[in-house]
């Protein structure tokens, strides 16, 4: 089994006896009062400074700390030139940059690629404090600021932008970050290890260009070292190379001789990827395929004249770790210098407490697993306890509710693969899809006694879940779902089945609508014998790669006919590295093994498609109904449209709605030359028109 050095067993940095700061500083005039003459790392980042665990830059700086550095933050800098960067000084070790919790893009941008007016991250929810793709910007910058002082990037953008890419707002295949923001190393996924090594190293007198061993990061290099053996993976799975030199093999000629630990995979390059869709699409599927740290092996993808290295991803922190780490000096707060300045995503989350990491249900339109990995990590109760009294007896404004316990999602805390060695050798893209394996567990019961015992701390009054539930998982612990139900929900619940039909949820790989059926059973059961009205808010995503037209119109029926009437619509976003976004840019499917002739997929693409399939969400609202009505015309359903409860909209239209689309639509019927005219006419509040020939 692999393991891994303690994080806190490094011995620390020199200047650990500068003491623990109230606050990480800004300014000089903080450094001052700390007594100090420089920062040995500073890290810059896109979000505005929250001294919380769950904002990146405060837990990977107080973990910094920790290990005796002395860390700076230069928050949301004016990236137009390199004065910001340089305001607190030339760091003695190097800059850490990231864009912050999300992406920059995503950040920015909706899934219609339309700038956002507002920003969570930021005091006051203000936008534009942050330029596209802030990681290549600020690496920019900070070169610019101090030549010479070494650049590792990491976060979420990084990570997810490791190798090329697929970029939905540009919508070309773009080079890994790496060479575009010619940073020195890259920190990917779970960065905690990675970077406390690489700072240590560094602070021992260590070049950067030296450290290419650990796990969790990514650099340039020229070229393959001597003694390790080549896996050519740059062709489909039916076109493999045969065996070439005894330094390049291809994937299905593996010499079993050789020690694993020095075979590297090489990905099709950037050029090949960016002309061939379906050379594409293998590439992620490769990719996915190396991303178990117990058997995950590097990675490299030629990019002009030099290799992307990616090491093994970093191994799962352990418990006592995660603790430490999350048990950090937190303010819990904003930093100071914001004043009264409203931060929306502090409001949104400071009193909910991260108990884990990681899922392993693998979703195709999500990042979780290419950021933080399949294996879950968990906090201890004890732990998870003490946050809660921090909480009571810190956090300004609390009322005696922690708002959540979770993570990535509700219900996977401790639970793992029963096995560790399958758990090691195991290359399956999810863990419970397309039905839960044998060897994962299911057992609610630690949770549950979470749960229990979080409701009985002094001065807690409620303790509400909000994080995601895999409801098909729930469903095999009924106990748990009773404890939910009874003591955890205020009034509403989220859900996400996403679809109903079996096309969009396979390409989603998630589970089938007869899973949510079961849990809703049992919701509406316990919620009947504790003695509350309680609602189940389903979840949607139009638009996603595998979806058609029909499926969205059978959709719109099954909310009907439940009920159901969705207030907000999600529409899907290809973001990086996503298996669905591959799915999105190639038109093919790598969940499995992609050859010529391999199954296509369909995608949603032109704006009026996107539209209608959010439109058939919303199929209540009168202002989607002309786009509605035309839609079910061409797809044959004329027999939807009506003022009867078997209808889906109604014939009518009320004065003032509709739109652009209400004038489209009565254009394309008056052009129409080949439709039926309906047996009995509908008077409306509009203008008479054309009679249909349908």
């Amino acid at each position: 089994m692999l393991s891994a050095k303690n994080l806190f067993s490094y011995r620390k940095y020199w200047a650990e006896r500068f003491g623990v700061a109230p606050v990480l500083p800004m300014s000089w005039q903080e450094m001052d009062e700390l007594g100090w003459d420089s920062c040995d790392i500073i890290i810059v980042t896109g979000d505005a400074y929250v001294d919380h665990p769950s904002f990146g830059m405060a837990l990977i700086g107080r973990l910094l700390e920790s290990q005796g550095f002395r860390v700076g933050i230069i928050s949301q800098p004016d990236w137009h030139s390199a004065d910001p960067f340089r305001v607190l000084g030339r760091p003695n070790l190097f800059f850490g940059i990231s864009a912050g919790n999300m992406d920059s893009m995503v950040n920015r941008y909706t899934a219609d690629r339309k700038i956002r007016s507002n920003d969570a991250y930021t005091p006051n929810g203000e936008g534009g404090k942050r330029p596209d793709r802030s990681v290549v910007v600020y690496a920019q910058r900070a070169r610019e600021a101090y030549k010479g002082v070494p650049i590792i990037i990491g976060g979420i953008e990084a990570s997810l932008r490791r190798i090329a890419h697929y970029d939905y707002w540009s919508d070309k295949v773009r080079r890994s970050i790496l060479p575009d923001s010619k940073a020195d190393l890259l920190v990917f996924g779970n960065a905690e290890r990675a970077l406390v090594e690489v700072a240590h190293r560094l602070g021992a007198g260590e070049k950067v260009s030296e450290i290419r061993d650990v796990r969790g990061t990514g650099y340039m290099r020229s070229e393959i070292p001597e003694d390790w053996v080549e896996i050519d993976s740059t062709t489909l799975d039916d076109k493999m190379t045969p065996a070439g030199s005894s330094q390049v093999v291809s994937f299905q000629h593996r010499p079993k001789d050789i020690e694993r630990s020095r075979f590297v995979v090489r990905l099709p390059s950037y050029d090949q990827v960016i002309i061939d869709q379906q050379v594409y699409a293998h590439a992620s599927r490769v990719f996915h395929l190396e991303t178990n740290p117990g058997n995950a092996r590097p990675l490299v993808q030629r990019h002009g004249k030099r290799d992307v290295w990616l090491n093994p991803p970093p191994l799962p922190l352990e418990t006592k770790e995660l603790d430490r780490i999350y048990e950090l000096p937190y303010t819990r707060r904003p930093h100071p210098a914001y004043g009264e300045a409203k931060n929306p995503a502090w409001e949104m989350i400071r009193f909910s407490i991260n108990i884990m990491r990681g899922c392993f249900g693998g979703c195709t339109f999500c990042s979780i697993t290419e950021h933080e990995g399949r294996i879950v990590q968990n906090r201890s109760e004890d732990s998870v306890i003490r946050e809660i009294e921090t909480i009571r007896d810190s956090v300004p404004g609390f009322t005696g509710t922690i708002s959540d316990l979770g993570g990535p999602t509700a219900n996977m805390y401790n639970l793992r693969c029963q096995d560790p060695k399958v758990e090691a050798s195991c290359r399956r893209l999810s863990c419970i899809y397309p039905d839960i394996c044998k060897y994962m567990s299911t057992d609610h019961k630690p949770l549950t006694g979470l749960y229990r015992r979080a409701r009985k701390v002094p001065g807690i009054k409620r303790v509400l879940i909000a994080s995601g539930l895999r409801y098909d998982m729930a469903i095999r612990d009924p106990e748990y779902i009773r404890e939910l139900v009874t003591n955890h929900v205020g009034g509403y619940l989220k859900i996400a089945p996403e679809h109903t039909e079996s096309g969009p949820l396979d390409k989603m790989m998630k589970p089938g609508i007869g899973s949510y059926d079961k849990f809703k059973q049992l919701f509406e059961k316990f919620s009947k014998e504790a003695g509350k009205e309680q609602y189940l808010i389903p979840y949607f995503i139009a638009a996603h790669p595998g979806t058609t037209d029909e499926d969205m119109l059978n959709l719109a029926i099954w909310l009907k006919r439940n009920n159901f009437r969705p207030d907000q619509v999600q529409a899907f976003l290809p973001t990086p590295l996503a298996l669905a976004s591959a799915m999105y840019h190639s038109g093919y499917n790598p969940l499995r093994k992609v050859r010529r002739g391999s199954e296509k997929v369909s995608a949603v693409r032109g704006a009026r498609q996107r539209r209608l399939h959010k439109a058939f969400l919303r199929y209540h609202d009168p202002e989607n109904w002309p786009l509605l009505r035309d839609a079910l015309k061409s797809m044959g359903r004329a027999d939807l449209i009506g003022n009867g409860k078997k209808h889906l909209v109604p014939s009518f239209q009320p004065a003032g709605t509709g739109g652009k689309f209400a004038h489209r639509s009565e254009t394309r019927a008056k052009r129409s030359s080949s439709r039926v005219a309906p047996k009995r006419s509908v008077r409306t509040n509009q203008r008479r028109r054309k009679p249909s020939k349908r």
